[in-house]
């Protein structure tokens, strides 16, 4: 049964814009034992042994962390930092929050998976909850981001074939460039960035690029019967944290609706609370028709994913077309619940949209010969480098790094600030010294 008290409050806030009393504010920022690492690795030799076994598919700040809270993480020889990625917006509740780490250790210790073999006593709870608080009628948990992006694929062709009625093998669906969902083999078949799909083909079919942002090139594409879904997100995050024109979301859904297209709204990174409304669609008032939820979802605790749609669409999949062993584990249940309780009870969401604009007028004012261009919502927000000989985004990082403040370049110009949704006044003044500091010394 679901938890009456929290859900009816969660429930009014998204459906009714009520204003709530809220039970908690930010967890202790105590600083966590941080000398374990003693007698052990130094940062040069993690590094290096991360370099000689791993996989070099990513490209990390030379930073080694060992432990984090609230808005900052600390490195193996005790240094601390502002955390401004976030985990990519998964930690917008702020690293091992107590509330999600309680839920994570009390379901652990109880039962941690069983596989969808059989009914469990959290996976119902947690369907009642989400699905209530975004006002959908089914949910299909998953893992990851990835994962739920596929599943949402996979659901708008089902859909097409039982549904809409086009014929078999021949549904497609429309993507937009600069978008990024992923690096499986269907999410490269949709990316206009070359790194992630140059020498990974054949790619996969029926799938359509358009550029974002453009209604007229959007209704070209819907006009085709065929047509099965539109998928995009509403701010494109590893793009650059790209936003679109004022209206165009609500284009978006005016012309999937006339043309019997289904909208997926890609929230992994965009939702909850992150552009300073609980849903990125929010700041239209428009909903999709497919919602996809990721990252912030567990708190940055353990890997939760969903897709959320109303009956027409879900019921298409039946028993044995679609399937996670991990998707829906009672672990994963509960930690996504108390992450979900956390974002709400700690007003996260409207200090997400305080501190967001109050972090643009900031960045606007910084020299514009380093700084060309600042943009985003919320706490979701980017500022776009001018790279020269003297000084790029990558330098710029380093010097972050140098002086207690974590960013990452994305697309070479381009450095993302999305730090935990938690940070306070002081901690946003103080870390957005930092970042002036840093500017004004190229």
């Amino acid at each position: 049964m679901l938890r009456q008290a929290t859900s009816s409050v969660l429930s009014q806030y998204y459906t009714k814009g009520i204003k709530t009393t809220f039970l908690l504010r930010q967890a202790s920022t105590a600083i966590p034992n941080v000398n374990s690492h003693k007698g052990k690795l130094s940062a040069s030799e993690i590094i290096e042994r991360e370099r000689q076994y791993g996989a070099h598919n990513y490209d990390p700040l030379p930073v080694a962390l060992s432990a984090g809270k609230g808005v900052h993480v600390w490195d193996v020889d005790g240094k601390k930092y502002f955390d401004y990625l976030s985990a990519y917006s998964s930690v917008n509740q702020g690293h091992c929050h107590p509330k999600i780490v309680d839920a994570l250790v009390s379901q652990a210790s109880k039962l941690a998976i069983t596989s969808r073999a059989f009914y469990t006593d959290v996976l119902g709870e947690f369907e009642e909850y989400i699905t209530k608080l975004f006002n959908f009628d089914k949910v299909l948990p998953m893992n990851s981001g990835v994962e739920a992006c596929e599943s949402a694929c996979k659901l708008a062709r089902r859909w097409a074939y039982d549904v809409k009625g086009v014929p078999n093998n021949e549904a497609r669906i429309v993507f937009a460039s600069g978008n990024f969902w992923g690096r499986s083999l269907a999410a490269v078949s949709a990316s206009t960035d070359s790194d992630s799909y140059g020498g990974f083909g054949p790619y996969m079919p029926g799938f359509s690029v358009i550029p974002y942002n453009d209604l007229s090139a959007l209704e070209v594409e819907l006009k085709n019967p065929n047509t099965a879904a539109y998928m995009v997100e509403p701010i494109q995050g590893e793009a650059g944290v790209v936003v679109p024109d004022e209206g165009y979301l609500r284009g978006v859904r005016d012309l999937c609706t006339k043309h019997n297209v289904l909208w997926i709204a890609d929230e992994v990174q965009t939702g909850l609370g992150r552009t300073g409304k609980l849903l990125a669609c929010d700041h239209e008032n428009v909903r999709p028709d497919i919602l996809v939820l990721g990252k912030a979802l567990s708190g940055g605790m353990y890997p939760v994913s969903a897709v959320l749609a109303r009956d027409e669409v879900m019921l298409t999949i039946k028993p044995g077309q679609h399937g996670s062993t991990y998707g829906g584990n009672p672990l994963g249940c509960k930690v996504a619940m108390a992450a979900l309780d956390v974002l709400l009870e700690e007003n996260l969401i409207e200090n997400s949209e305080r501190l967001g604009r109050k972090t643009r007028s900031f960045l606007s004012e910084l020299p514009s010969n380093v700084v060309s261009k600042v943009r985003g919502k919320g706490l979701l927000n980017a500022m776009v480098i001018n790279n020269t000989e003297e000084f790029n985004a990558w330098k710029v990082c380093i010097r972050l790094r140098d002086n207690g403040l974590l960013a990452k370049p994305t697309h070479n110009d381009i450095i993302r600030f999305a730090p935990p949704l938690c940070i306070t006044d002081e901690q946003l003044d103080e870390s957005l010294a930092i970042i002036s500091q840093v500017i004004r010394s190229f």
